[in-house]
């Protein structure tokens, strides 16, 4: 399984309208990549506002722990084993970026990657999510 690539139509998530330019992060709460990445994801979602959508694979009470540890305060969608929605995203690895355009895929970032997440964040208007000396390493795979 490769992810929906460039061009590709991105599947509905909960909550999430169709139309505009948005990200959409897939995460795991005990991947050491995405607590690593917690503050980036947050830098993010509160740039991107209502156009930020999360989606965990772990349940609810877990993402609330989480939350708490990591001071996120982004909302997220549960994707319950056998993870119907990262499946039909294609996600490899977490954690996983996608940017839509109304509905189109635009870029994918998989792993913490900070070009790639600062891309991403760039496309959609949020500014620079991370930076050299930020405590953040250039790459960490998911």
């Amino acid at each position: 399984m490769s992810p929906l690539e460039a061009g590709s139509v991105a599947p509905d998530v909960p909550g999430m309208p169709a139309e505009g330019d948005r990200a959409v992060v897939f995460y795991k709460v005990t991947c050491p990549t995405c607590q690593m990445a917690a503050p980036a994801m947050e830098r993010l979602s509160a740039a991107l506002g209502d156009r930020f959508h999360a989606v965990v694979q772990d349940p609810p009470d877990r993402n609330e722990a989480f939350a708490h540890t990591y001071a996120t305060s982004f909302d997220a969608v549960t994707d319950d084993p056998p993870y119907p929605l990262s499946d039909a995203y294609g996600v490899r690895v977490v954690p996983s970026v996608f940017v839509l355009r109304d509905g189109e895929v635009r870029d994918v970032v998989e792993s913490w990657d900070r070009d790639g997440w600062n891309r991403a964040a760039s496309l959609l208007g949020a500014g620079e999510l991370s930076h050299e000396g930020d405590g953040l390493p250039p790459f960490r795979p998911g």
